[in-house]
């Protein structure tokens, strides 16, 4: 059994230096190709350089389960998650952020999660304002391909934690809209992104970091409210060329 090459390929996309996005083993990436099974990055790899060596497979009802009420030392939720590897004689330790990668890849229309560290954003995820920005757009291809609004989760720390104060404020984004976000971001912390594909994933990424680069253009402003409205149930192809 082996990773999605669409895995692989997105890791080292989101790995090169060039991009800002990632620093030695940040981020993480996960898919889920068959209903029980995800793939996500192994701890201590880094996306730049990474194979199929780099990712781990993990029984997705498992650490669903132990989201739910699992154990809280650190030590024991290691050794639980470990425990939810498909092949138990795998080598590779699973992420400790692959809590919040089961969550999402469950939701409807998901297959792919990224999670980086992008430089742009990351300066506004910092600020006192951060969820302002994150709810904010400023031009269409920013709608099409980060959504509306993004939802922002205040800081917690990696892991199970990070995961339990995920999924409130995305069940509630999907009770309001209907569908899953497109983009996450976390306080202090960086950015998920959900998609179908990997190119999607990919995309948007790369939209909010864009994004991000202009902050000085992110007054509030009617234009800009009017734009999400208005573009926001637009499909890709419909707007992109």
């Amino acid at each position: 059994m082996q990773p999605p090459v669409d895995l692989i390929r997105l890791a080292r996309t989101l790995g090169d230096p060039n991009l800002g996005c990632c620093v030695l083993a940040e981020g993480n990436v996960s898919a889920r190709i068959e209903e029980a099974t995800l793939w996500v990055k192994a701890s201590g790899h880094e996306m730049a350089e990474i194979g199929a060596s780099g990712f781990v497979a993990l029984n997705l009802a498992g650490v669903l389960s132990l989201l739910e009420g699992g154990p809280e030392s650190p030590a024991e939720v290691r050794r639980m998650l470990d425990n939810c590897r498909a092949n138990p004689r795998a080598r590779e330790r699973p992420s400790t952020e692959s809590f919040m990668h089961a969550y999402l890849l469950q939701l409807p229309g998901v297959r792919f999660v990224a999670h980086t560290h992008p430089d742009s954003l990351l300066s506004l995820a910092c600020l006192p304002s951060a969820e302002e920005f994150a709810k904010r757009r400023l031009f269409p291809d920013e709608v099409v391909f980060c959504g509306r609004e993004s939802v922002f989760v205040p800081y917690a720390d990696p892991g199970i934690a990070l995961a339990r104060e995920i999924r409130p404020r995305v069940e509630e984004y999907r009770n309001a809209r209907g569908a899953a976000p497109k983009t996450i971001w976390l306080q202090n912390h960086g950015l998920i992104t959900l998609g179908a594909t990997a190119k999607e994933a990919l995309a948007a990424t790369l939209m909010s970091e864009k994004a991000a680069r202009s902050p000085f253009g992110r007054a509030p402003n009617r234009r800009a409210r009017a734009l999400a409205h208005r573009v926001g149930g637009r499909r890709d192809r419909d707007l992109a060329g």
